[in-house]
C-alpha cells in the first residue's frame, strides 16, 4: 500500500466509522441470533466450549462496545487498537477452527443468515472479507500512528 494514503486523517476517520458500522451490524446480528429459539444455540462451540447462545451474546456485545468506541471515542490509537484486538481474536478463532479440522462455514452471524435466506458460504465469505478489511485497516492505522510518534521531534 502507498504510505501517503494513511497520512490523511480523514481517511483514518472514515475507516474507523466504517469499522464501527460493520461491527455494530454484525454485533447486533449476533445478539438477535442469541435471543432466538434455535436448537443450534444450545450446541457447544468447538473452540471455546461454551454454548453458541452465550458465545453469540458475548461476542455481539464486544463488537457493539468496540463500535461505540469507534463512533464516540476520542483517541484514534484506542479506537484502532480495539478494532485490531477484536479482529485479531477473530483471526485466532478462525485459525483454531482450521486446526480442529472444522469444515463448515463460520456461524458468524448466527441464524440470521437463515432468516434472510443468505447461503451460509456466502455469509462466511462476506465475513472473511470484512475481517480482512478490519485487520488491514486497523493495523495500517496503528502503524501510521507509530511512525508519526517515532518521527516526531523531541523538544
Amino acid at each position: 500500500m502507498n504510505s501517503h494514503v494513511f497520512k490523511n486523517p480523514r481517511l483514518i476517520r472514515h475507516f474507523l466509522i466504517s469499522a464501527g458500522v460493520l461491527l455494530l451490524l454484525t454485533g447486533l446480528a449476533k445478539i438477535v441470533s442469541a435471543s432466538g429459539s434455535s436448537a443450534a444455540l444450545q450446541k457447544t462451540d468447538p473452540v471455546l466450549a461454551v454454548s453458541f447462545r452465550r458465545l453469540f451474546f458475548f461476542t455481539g456485545l464486544c463488537e457493539s462496545l468496540v463500535a461505540y468506541v469507534c463512533f464516540f471515542g476520542k483517541g484514534v490509537g484506542l479506537q484502532a487498537g480495539l478494532v485490531a484486538w477484536l479482529a485479531s481474536n477473530f483471526v485466532i478463532y478462525r485459525l483454531c477452527l482450521i486446526f480442529l479440522n472444522y469444515r463448515g462455514p463460520c456461524n458468524c452471524l448466527g441464524n440470521l443468515t437463515q432468516t434472510l435466506h443468505i447461503p451460509a458460504h456466502t455469509a462466511d465469505t462476506a465475513m472473511k472479507v470484512i475481517l480482512g478489511y478490519l485487520v488491514i485497516g486497523s493495523y495500517a492505522t496503528l502503524f501510521r500512528l507509530w511512525r508519526e510518534k517515532k518521527h516526531k521531534p523531541v523538544l
